[in-house]
């Protein structure tokens, strides 16, 4: 049955807020289509009907207001399930899909219903798709108790990150949270101690926007959730309740916590494509109320452009979408107290309606500038899938980047690739390669070695080769370029000299990141080697492949051990704290930074060099850093302590000796005597001394 819209609340009825607004008596609710020529309200009593309990259809002269349809209907109530049925030409040569057929969401909605037999295939095909669809929730965002919550506000030189998968951090059975509680947010609750003790500053969380888990081949599931249904819904999956409304204060209790400990949260956010995926995708809710708007499109008009390698690309700066990206930017920020956000694929952001890139994108300067997000963190991967590079000139000073050439320079060199040490020297303090010519701090570098895309560091270690058959893909997915070596042996093995060697890299790996200048991030589980065997795309694993097993907690003790204290060494030392606020440039120059090789004030840069040697000096501390990544050992000179040294050099760190000898806290180092230091093959190794405060200047 559909009813005509109510003649005597059109008074009311408003095209703005976007979305469904909760007032005393009603909800307002209001969708953008410049182009449809009718829209339905439906209303639905439970989200499995195959039929709204009631259809409204809005008047395009009472509920119109330029492209903007509105509809006050009283009654309504938090918790109401609704969608759209939006009507118009279906013309993909002109760039129109509207197919009346199909339960639309709303754009703006704040929660996402899923049916039990929600049909990613009945979205795709003709014919009504009602009881196999998703539907949109009324949600009363400001009826929660944030008890003085509020975002932390540190600073990036404080900072470290933990990259992390929702489900996937508690979801394995020997998790020890609550059953109930596993692969939710309510279960990272209850993790939260462990992230304390191991000493991050944040998480980063892979997509938590609600998400279309069928979006995989072969009848496998999309784990990771990098194709979004909704931009302002928490993934309804992730919560205990399995109700949408539930799972916003569920996403809330969790943030809450996690500002309790400490620890700020960033989210991994897509703003550049959706789960509609190209022409023969599903039709869930922008194809269906204004394509054209919605996504860049090919010259044609019928294919999509498919600059995000996962069949669509949001057209990001098209007005009616930036609003929508800066309105869910805010929302996160507002209502739901984020910290920050890391952005997928940020460069498409850069690209103008035909795709092609743009000096000054709109959307990433309404981001830069914005005063609602002038206190947020903003982390962009300055790349897209069609081959757009921007690491070291993504525009801006507010935005930060992931340093995919930290990633794939230090892989090299603790292979020991030829040719690396004058990248590596430049990848240890900040990239100043990339990044010294803006007066931007060290900060700009957010550096890392592993990533949720790409192998673990457990796994880089032990595989030449992806292992990606799971996938169902042929091995055809994922990344070729790893930089891995698999240390002799390709995957498991019992040959004690292997695995002291991977266990030697992977300590290698993370010294570099925790002592080299710029924001490091850790991914989950690296620090007790989590292994996805060989998978270097476990996109769709939700399971054992992907989860963290935390037995490996007790069988890499003295590793996650290893990490616990080097993470608390970095966060003490003055060279990191005292970086804040001064450029590259001057926090370098203030370093004094002297190189060598195995020779004093003599580093070798040529091609068959694989080591290099530092000194510099802080307000409190000073530092010789020695990594030889030759396969044989070398003896390098050790420069006298400075003239303020309080102790002497100490060795702190020497990857190549046995726990618990390879770090000790500078108060518990052995002292280091001689002129020179016998450092192992494919060793790092950190000599430390504490500085003397100078007696103050006679006046």
């Amino acid at each position: 049955m559909t009813d005509s819209a109510p003649s005597d609340d059109s008074s009311r009825s408003k095209s703005f807020p976007i979305g469904a607004t909760i007032l005393p008596d009603g909800v307002n609710f209001s969708v953008y289509s410049r182009s449809a020529t009718a829209i339905d309200l439906l209303l639905f009593d439970h989200v499995d009907d195959a039929a709204p309990s009631r259809t409204i259809r809005l008047d395009p002269q009472r509920n119109r207001t330029f492209s903007y349809w509105h509809i006050f209907v009283p009654g309504v109530r938090a918790g109401q399930l609704y969608g759209f049925r939006a009507h118009g030409p279906y013309e993909p040569l002109l760039g129109m899909r509207f197919d009346p057929s199909k339960v639309l969401l709303d754009p703006y909605g704040r929660g996402v219903a899923v049916p039990a037999r929600f049909s990613r295939r009945a979205a795709c095909q003709p014919g009504d798709n009602t009881a196999q669809a998703m539907k949109s929730v009324v949600v009363n965002v400001a009826e929660y108790d944030w008890e003085g919550d509020a975002p932390l506000h540190r600073p990036f030189s404080e900072t470290i990150i933990y990259e992390m998968h929702v489900r996937g951090f508690t979801r394995h059975p020997n998790s020890g949270v609550t059953p109930q509680k596993r692969g939710a947010y309510a279960g990272l609750i209850e993790k939260i101690p462990y992230l304390q003790k191991l000493g991050i500053t944040a998480v980063e969380l892979l997509p938590v926007f609600q998400f279309d888990p069928q979006d995989a081949p072969g009848g496998r599931v999309n784990y990771w959730g990098y194709c979004p249904v909704s931009f302002f819904a928490p993934h309804v999956q992730y919560s205990v309740s399995g109700d949408p409304v539930a799972a916003v204060d569920e996403f809330r209790d969790m943030v809450k916590a996690l500002h309790r400990a400490g620890i700020e949260v960033i989210l991994d956010v897509v703003y550049n494509h959706t789960a509609e995926d190209d022409e023969r995708g599903p039709t869930y809710c922008f194809r269906g109320l204004e394509n054209e708007a919605y996504y860049i499109l090919e010259s044609d008009r019928e294919h999509y452009a498919n600059y995000s390698g996962t069949g669509n690309t949001l057209n990001a700066n098209q007005a009616v979408v930036r609003r929508l990206i800066l309105d869910s930017l805010h929302y996160w920020v507002e209502a739901m107290h984020v910290d920050g956000f890391r952005f997928d694929l940020a460069s498409i952001l850069s690209r103008d309606e035909n795709g092609a890139p743009l000096a000054n994108p709109p959307i990433l300067w309404d981001i830069e500038t914005d005063p609602v997000l002038a206190g947020v963190k903003l982390i962009a991967e300055a790349w897209d899938a069609a081959g757009l590079y921007q690491v070291g000139s993504f525009l801006g000073d507010h935005w930060k980047e992931w340093n995919g050439r930290f990633r794939d320079d230090i892989r090299s060199f603790v292979k020991s690739d030829p040719g690396m040490v004058e990248q590596v020297a430049s990848r240890f303090f900040a990239s100043p390669d990339l990044y010294g010519a803006e007066n931007l701090g060290p900060e700009q570098s957010i550096n890392f070695v592993t990533c949720h895309d790409g192998f673990t560091l457990n796994d880089l270690v032990s595989y030449n080769e992806k292992h990606n058959w799971d996938n169902g893909e042929e091995n055809r997915d994922g990344a070729n370029d790893n930089r891995s070596w698999n240390c002799g042996v390709e995957g498991p093995t019992d040959d004690p000299a292997v695995e002291s060697l991977r266990q030697r890299q992977i300590k290698n790996f993370f010294a570099i990141t925790l002592l080299s200048l710029g924001v490091p991030m850790l991914l989950m589980g690296d620090e007790v080697r989590r292994t996805q065997r060989g998978n270097n795309n476990a996109y769709c694993q939700d399971n054992e492949i992907s989860w963290f097993d935390w037995s490996l907690c007790t069988r890499y003790a003295d590793l996650l051990d290893y990490v616990k204290k080097l993470i608390k060494f970095r966060r003490e030392l003055s060279i990191f704290r005292d970086g804040h606020g001064l450029s590259l440039i001057e926090l370098l120059q203030y370093a004094r930074i002297e190189w060598h090789g195995v020779e004093l004030f003599k580093p070798d840069k040529s091609d068959s060099s694989r080591s290099l040697a530092l000194t510099l000096r802080g307000a409190s501390e000073a530092f010789h850093v020695i990594a030889n990544f030759y396969w044989e050992p070398l003896n390098f000179a050790v420069p006298p302590p400075p003239r303020r040294s309080a102790t002497g050099w100490r060795r702190v760190l020497d990857t190549a000796l046995p726990a618990p000898n390879d770090f000790c806290m500078l108060v518990d180092a052995p002292q280091i005597a001689g002129e020179q230091y016998r450092v192992a093959p494919r060793t790092v190794v950190l000599l430390a001394t504490e500085m003397r405060t100078p007696p103050p200047r006679k006046q």
